[in-house]
């Protein structure tokens, strides 16, 4: 058998900046977390990078070590977070207003919270309708307001002394766009910038700041952000690994869960409807009708991509899927989640599926943002760049090179991820073709 080589990976020494694009719900629930699993007040539930093993060689070799232990991650005591928030309100605020956590959680971690103060925001109400805030930048075009950012970028690793730096996208969802000629190079996207076009979101303007400066960056919303040509340029410009999009958390978690299931039994599916309550920041946005538009194309394409109904007409050519989002200002962070899936099997028979599930959005987020600043810190030291598709694990609508469909089964995802993880190290990837089949 060939020997694996695995690639060179630079250490992970030195202090790793964690820069969080919005500071509510989200951004504070994870600092919160991490704060508390370094004080061993918590721990790390729901993140692979602190809990999850990686089997490595034949079942019999019993070789099962955590993943921090065989990957050089960076220590959740070198992490430093900082944030940026159109809303002044320091990370202890804003965990009190946005009321995730409890008090006896957030009181004993209260000096930390409280050093945390967002930078001014790049914010435009234009594409974020529902949402207002007083610490905002101001600048003569959004060129100069990116430039802004990158100075934010290397006032940051300065003043904290960080040897590297990722930024993450944790705020709201922008109104629907979609890609167009300002965004077909970074040409053209750089002199959009310098015009003040619409083509450019606020979003994009932070990916840019990040990549011109190399820094990782992945984006937790279903805005356009990085998933276009000229992102895709200045990453490979400057060599920079980027991913997205849409935090993978409650109901398209569960899709991505029941629907391989379904089509590796072949059972038919009819329809399937989702609908869910949630009051909390996120909600709020997602109850104008151009920011709802970008987050159902995110979770629409989900079921088409795992079922493909054109591969299987008789089983799901005429699927009927339905998304709906209601803001409901009582049940804050608490989403709850309805699904009704109508499906049938043998002889045509009909059976359905319920599904009530009462999720924290933003306790199931949190890990997906420790993990993906830790994998993307890990591949930029391996010297990886561009699409991280190995990352879409993460993501409801996984970012993917130009030409590709997303890959969107859980199990598939979970599957990619670790073999990429091996491949980095040298290991055997696992194919789950046991010798005895072929000795």
């Amino acid at each position: 058998m060939q020997e694996q080589t695995g690639r060179e990976i630079q250490p992970a020494d030195g202090r790793l900046g964690v820069l969080l694009v919005g500071l509510g719900a989200v951004s504070t629930t994870t600092i919160a977390g991490v704060e508390s699993i370094r004080t061993g007040r918590k721990r790390p539930i729901g993140s692979l990078t602190q809990m999850n093993t990686i089997r490595l060689g034949k079942r019999t070799d019993d070789r099962v070590p955590l993943i921090k232990e065989f990957v050089p991650l960076a220590d959740l005591d070198d992490l430093v977070f900082g944030a940026w928030d159109p809303i002044p309100d320091d990370a202890y605020e804003s965990a009190r207003v946005c009321g995730v956590l409890r008090s006896e959680d957030i009181e004993p971690i209260a000096d930390f919270l409280k050093s945390i103060k967002p930078m001014p925001a790049v914010f435009d109400k234009k594409y974020v309708k529902k949402l207002d805030g007083t610490n905002v930048k101001s600048g003569e075009s959004k060129y100069e307001l990116g430039e802004q950012l990158r100075a934010d970028i290397r006032r940051f690793k300065t003043d904290h002394d960080c040897a590297r730096l990722v930024i993450v996208w944790c705020a709201s969802t922008e109104i629907f766009l979609q890609p167009t000629q300002e965004h077909a190079s970074l040409a053209s996207f750089e002199q959009a910038m310098r015009d003040n076009a619409d083509a450019i979101a606020p979003s994009m303007i932070y990916a840019w700041a990040a990549l011109k400066e190399g820094v990782p960056f992945a984006n937790g919303a279903p805005n356009l952000t990085v998933d276009m040509a000229a992102m895709l340029e200045l990453a490979r410009e400057n060599r920079v690994p980027v991913c997205g999009k849409d935090f993978k958390t409650g109901q398209t978690l569960m899709k991505t869960i029941l629907a391989p299931g379904l089509k590796t039994r072949m059972l038919g599916l009819n329809g399937w409807f989702s609908t869910n309550i949630l009051g909390n920041r996120d909600g709020e946005v997602l109850d104008d009708p151009e920011s709802f538009k970008t987050k159902e194309e995110s979770k629409l394409g989900v079921l088409e991509h795992i079922l493909q109904p054109e591969m299987y007409p008789d089983l799901y050519g005429n699927m009927y899927h339905k998304v709906r989002i209601n803001y409901y200002p009582p049940r804050g962070d608490n989403k709850e989640g309805w699904d009704n899936l109508d499906i049938f099997g043998w002889m045509d028979y009909k059976m359905q599926i319920k599904i009530d599930f009462l999720c924290r959005d933003s306790i199931l987020a949190a890990p997906i943002v420790l993990d993906l600043a830790l994998f993307l810190d890990l591949a930029q030291r391996s010297g990886l760049h561009g699409i991280q598709e190995w990352l879409s694990f993460y993501f409801k609508s996984p970012q993917v090179a130009p030409g590709l469909y997303p890959e969107h089964d859980i199990f598939i995802q979970h599957w990619k991820l670790k073999n990429t993880l091996r491949w980095l190290v040298g290991e055997e990837q696992i194919t789950h073709l046991g010798v005895e089949y072929y000795d």
